[in-house]
């Protein structure tokens, strides 16, 4: 077994991107999260040493801002909770 010059290493190209069975679905909820999330968290204005009640305005709504997307994807769930039921409840009772 040949071990090399151990004193300069040579590495290989680097980390592969994990495989996967199915590259379609990784696509697609990888573009999902990039639509939702482009912007990166926005770390300059959280200081855990900081007490909850520092915070100002401008930094909730700037935080606000940054999860706009979630908000937006959580509001249309909940919508679908509640609308598709009942949807299909008036569907079901009301054959006319």
């Amino acid at each position: 077994m040949e071990l090399g010059n151990i004193s300069q290493p040579t590495y290989g190209p680097g980390l592969e991107a994990p495989r996967s069975s199915t590259p379609g679905l990784v696509a697609m909820a990888s573009g999902f999260l990039r639509l939702v999330q482009p912007n990166p968290l926005p770390v300059e204005m959280i200081d855990f040493g900081q007490s909850q009640t520092e915070f100002n305005q401008e930094d909730i709504r700037e935080l606000l801002l940054y999860e706009l997307g979630f908000l937006v994807c959580a509001a249309i769930g909940v919508l679908f909770i509640i609308l598709v039921p009942l949807v299909g409840c008036c569907f079901c009772c009301c054959r006319c």
